[in-house]
């Protein structure tokens, strides 16, 4: 059991010092990573765990890798699994984001490089997706529909309808279809432990405003707030911000500085937290505020997957991940153009980079790590020419 610990370890850390671009762009790094290269579950199982994760509220990639260290090591491989992902995130971004203010070097050129390469990641992991998730004419007519009613609704509310009709379609149109065996999921612990986590989750979003009020601790305010946050927001680390406007006392410019570097950084964007709460309490703020506002997505990882692994081999839950499946690539294929592509390329110069690191990744088959450098290198050299 160390070595795999050791295992989930190295694979995590990597991955969290490497993983730029956004929640869309790190599920195509952990599908490199753990289904392509180290082989840890296949398309379909990670696919499941996808499907999940985006219903659930919190960052879906930084569940997608709880879940992940949970079927690999148990509840411990787990939190190596998200301590590797987001460490590197909270070290860096407490440190970048002040180099950054103080610098102002929010359009260095290496910068812009970071954003760009998630354009390459995504459109590789979307195309070794859709090849298993999307292989016929229904499949990837769902994928297109989904794709264009998310960019016409960009809503999270938008995104959770649309995965529910695709899964009702699923469950109509596939009925006739032979019931396929389900991934093998083996989950490291019972449902005691599972329902045991789910009180805990409903017990401290509940009771957590009613004591306030007793409470006169700074620590336990930003606790309330960062929990509460991170147990309401669906959609990942671009929801979060306007929700810590309304509930965290701090200017503009702050939540702006913040934002930025989080984007910056590796790693998940609800690190954002750790910024805000250094920027509101110091060092232990910054602790208090990232444990609170993760707490929720791995308690809601632990309490749901010994029923999914109960209900997945049912043939109408198979038929309906079907279309879910299908929905979880167009909603991929929706993000790969906004904010993705949107958001980073915007000259010439920019899909010149991104024509160059499809290619290493695609064709000479370069570690996603190498390609992250090589982006950097390219912004760069762009910016002086």
């Amino acid at each position: 059991m160390v070595k795999k610990y050791i295992e989930i370890a190295s694979a995590s850390t990597k991955l969290g010092l490497t993983s730029f671009g956004g929640p869309a762009a790190h599920l195509a790094y952990f599908r490199e990573e753990y289904v392509q290269k180290r082989k840890w579950l296949d398309e379909k199982l990670y696919a499941d765990i996808v499907a999940i994760c985006q219903f659930l509220p919190g960052p879906a990639s930084s569940q997608v890798g709880i879940a992940i260290g949970i079927l690999r090591g148990g509840i411990i491989g787990g939190v190596i699994s998200f301590l590797g992902f987001t460490l590197p995130s909270i070290i860096l971004l407490v440190l970048f984001s002040a180099f950054l203010i103080s610098t102002n070097s929010f359009d260095s050129g290496w910068l812009q490089g970071l954003k760009i390469v998630a354009v390459a990641i995504v459109a590789h992991a979307l195309l070794g997706m859709q090849k298993t998730l999307a292989p016929d004419r229904i499949r990837i007519s769902i994928a297109i529909a989904c794709a264009i009613l998310t960019l016409l609704i960009p809503t999270i509310v938008g995104q959770f309808g649309i995965l529910l009709a695709a899964g009702l379609f699923g469950y109509m149109y596939f009925r006739s279809d032979s019931n396929e065996p389900a991934p093998d999921i083996k989950i490291p612990y019972g449902k005691k432990t599972s329902m045991a986590a789910l009180l805990l989750f409903s017990g401290l979003l509940i009771f957590l405003p009613i004591f306030k009020p007793f409470i006169n601790s700074a620590y336990y305010l930003i606790f309330d707030i960062y929990y509460r946050v991170g147990s309401l927001v669906f959609g990942g680390g671009h929801v979060v911000l306007p929700m810590l406007q309304r509930e965290v006392a701090l200017s503009p410019d702050v939540f702006l500085a913040g934002y930025g570097a989080a984007q910056a950084v590796p790693g998940p964007l609800f690190t954002l937290a750790s910024f805000l709460g250094h920027a509101t309490a110091g060092i232990p703020g910054a602790l208090v505020a990232t444990f609170a506002i993760f707490l929720p997505s791995f308690l809601m990882v632990i309490g749901i997957l010994p029923f999914w692994s109960a209900i997945r081999s049912k043939k109408g839950i198979q038929n309906a991940l079907k279309g879910v499946n299908a929905g979880v690539v167009g909603i991929l294929l929706a993000a790969l153009y906004d904010p993705v592509f949107t958001s980073s390329v915007k000259e010439s110069s920019d899909f010149i980079i991104v024509l160059v690191t499809f290619t290493v990744l695609f064709v000479f088959k370069w570690a996603p790590y190498k390609v992250v450098l090589l982006s950097a290198v390219l912004g760069y050299l762009f910016q002086l020419i």
